[in-house]
């Protein structure tokens, strides 16, 4: 696998609580945006983040964010299904 599946075409806006997260590098996590081990084989890992304080948060679930785990708006220069 060269490219991650691309997991959704907006970022998850969530509220996250502070502490570690790991973030789905690869899109194949059904558990997006976060790792759920789908990604064993593939050549992917997760990206581990902390969060030092509470916080509303867009991760991204296109994967192609230059800024991961947070989204940049790459989604939007993907084509419309």
């Amino acid at each position: 696998m060269d490219q991650p599946k691309i997991a959704g075409k907006a970022p998850a806006v969530l509220d996250l609580k502070a502490g570690t997260h790991a973030f789905c590098s690869c899109g194949l996590s059904e558990g997006q945006p976060f790792c759920d081990g789908s990604h064993g084989g593939s050549g992917f890992s997760p990206q581990v983040f902390e969060m030092a304080e509470d916080a509303k948060v867009a991760l991204c679930n296109c994967k192609q964010s230059a800024n991961q785990p947070y989204c940049d708006g790459a989604h939007a220069g993907l084509d419309a299904d």
